[in-house]
Formats: C-alpha cells, sequence, structure tokens
C-alpha cells in the first residue's frame, strides 16, 4: 500500500511541476493571447503527449508492472504511460528541485514544443465547430463498449451529427476514444 500511495503522490505533484514547468516556458515563447496559451498548455501536459514522450525516451522498459498488467499491454498504455512519466518529474522535483525537474522537462519535451503540439484545435472542439457552422446539432458521443481489466482497459465510442453520418473510434480511455472519434468523423466528413 505504501509503495502505491507514493508513487500516486508523486504523479500528484510531477503533474503540478509539468504543469508549471511548460506554462513558464509558453510564456517565454509565445507572445499569444491566453486563451491560446492555455489550449497549447492543455495540449503539452495532457496524457497523450505525456505517454507520447515516455516512449521516446523508452521508459516503458523501465517500468515494474506486474503479470495480468504486461499481459494486457500496460506498458503501452498511454493512461499508464502518462502517470509514470508524471511520477517521475514530481520525484525529480523531490529528490532535485525545480530547477532540475524544468531542465528534464525542457530536454524531453522539446519535440513536442518544437512541433507546435497544441495550435491546431482540438479534434473535438474542431468537430463542434463544424456542426456548428453547417447548421447542424452538436456532435453526440455515444459510449458503445468497455473491454478489459480496469488497469487497460478500452473504450469504444461513436459520435454522431445528425443528418451527416457517424464515426467510431477505441482508445484507453472515454476522453481518448471521444477525442479519436472526433479526428475519424472530421477526416470522413469534415
Amino acid at each position: 500500500m505504501g509503495e502505491a500511495r507514493d508513487y500516486q503522490r508523486l504523479e500528484f505533484l510531477g503533474d503540478r511541476v509539468l504543469g508549471l514547468a511548460i506554462a513558464e516556458w509558453l510564456h517565454e515563447k509565445s507572445d499569444a493571447a491566453e486563451g491560446k496559451l492555455s489550449q497549447r498548455l492543455n495540449a503539452l501536459v495532457s496524457r497523450e503527449t505525456c505517454a507520447d514522450v515516455a516512449r521516446h525516451i523508452a521508459l516503458p522498459s523501465h517500468i515494474r508492472l506486474g503479470k495480468q498488467a504486461r499481459d494486457d499491454g500496460g506498458t503501452q498504455s498511454d493512461n499508464i504511460l502518462g502517470d509514470v512519466m508524471e511520477a517521475l518529474i514530481g520525484a525529480l522535483f523531490v529528490e532535485r528541485g525545480f530547477d532540475a525537474a524544468r531542465a528534464f522537462v525542457r530536454r524531453v519535451w522539446d519535440k513536442p514544443m518544437a512541433t507546435g503540439t497544441g495550435q491546431r484545435k482540438h479534434p473535438k472542439a474542431a468537430l463542434q465547430e463544424w456542426a456548428a457552422g453547417n447548421r447542424r446539432k452538436p456532435p453526440v458521443y455515444t459510449l458503445v463498449a468497455r473491454e478489459g481489466p480496469d488497469h487497460a482497459a478500452r473504450f469504444t465510442v461513436s459520435v454522431e451529427v445528425k443528418g451527416v453520418g457517424t464515426a467510431s473510434a477505441t482508445g484507453s480511455s472515454k476522453q481518448e476514444a471521444e477525442t479519436s472519434a472526433a479526428r475519424a468523423f472530421m477526416q470522413d466528413f469534415g
């Protein structure tokens, strides 16, 4: 129980340290308005981006998981990788302080920062605006299926815009599946 509790506390702390480090970096690099900075910050600290960074630095090979979680592909789960990435940043902050944590974040987040992660509209926002611009009712998201154990669940979501069509997608969280479904809808109909 103690190990899991400590991990969750480090994850909590790392999430805040990451947010501050990225917010400070964006403030230095951009003169964009607050709304654009917030959109970019949210994308850069998202579960998906944290997991991508974790994969880039080969973090999955250093994660200790139980047999069931390994068998269920836990080392490739965006949820698990994102949580571990945040816990790593939290541990670095506790052991070395904010300057070291910030330097680490800037080193490993350089690609997402340079490639403009978060500068494009979020797929759900883009779909919402597309529907309104085409005089359609707002998109409706429906959970179609939830499969797998809690630590490696897979969600399938469909999105429908009445009178236009539907698209479906699967993800490791309901939010991830909704985002992927919106992206698929825009590719098919947008």
